[in-house]
């Protein structure tokens, strides 16, 4: 899959990865890779710019760490990021509900 097809949700898809605990960026790639069972395979330049975004609108918040003798940031949700979260579910789920009308295979009710 690719970014353009996730354009307008990757917020949500990273508020939901960092809701399970922190993580520095790559294993935010990874998480995204393995809860979507290899459909989403970003790349960085997609989701560094993607995580700074949410910082500076104060969804996420992240500290500078040394592992390994690298430098690598780590990302967590904030309050406001919780808060987020649930609104995009909720978008989501009338989203889905609303499309699904439409594109679902049951059969049209009569007019």
């Amino acid at each position: 899959m690719k970014a353009q097809a996730l354009h307008g949700h990757l917020d949500a898809l990273l508020l939901a990865v960092l809701e399970r605990g922190a993580l520095h960026g790559y294993a935010t790639i990874e998480a995204l890779r393995a809860r979507s069972d290899g459909s989403l395979d970003l790349p960085t330049g997609t989701i560094y710019p993607a995580l700074r975004r949410l910082e500076r609108a104060g969804h996420v918040a992240s500290t500078w760490s040394t592992v390994n003798g690298r430098e690598r940031r780590t990302y967590e949700l904030t309050d406001s990021g919780r808060r987020a979260l649930a609104g995009e579910r909720a978008g989501w789920r009338e989203f889905s509900i609303t499309v699904g009308r439409f594109l679902d295979d049951s059969p049209a009710t009569p007019a």
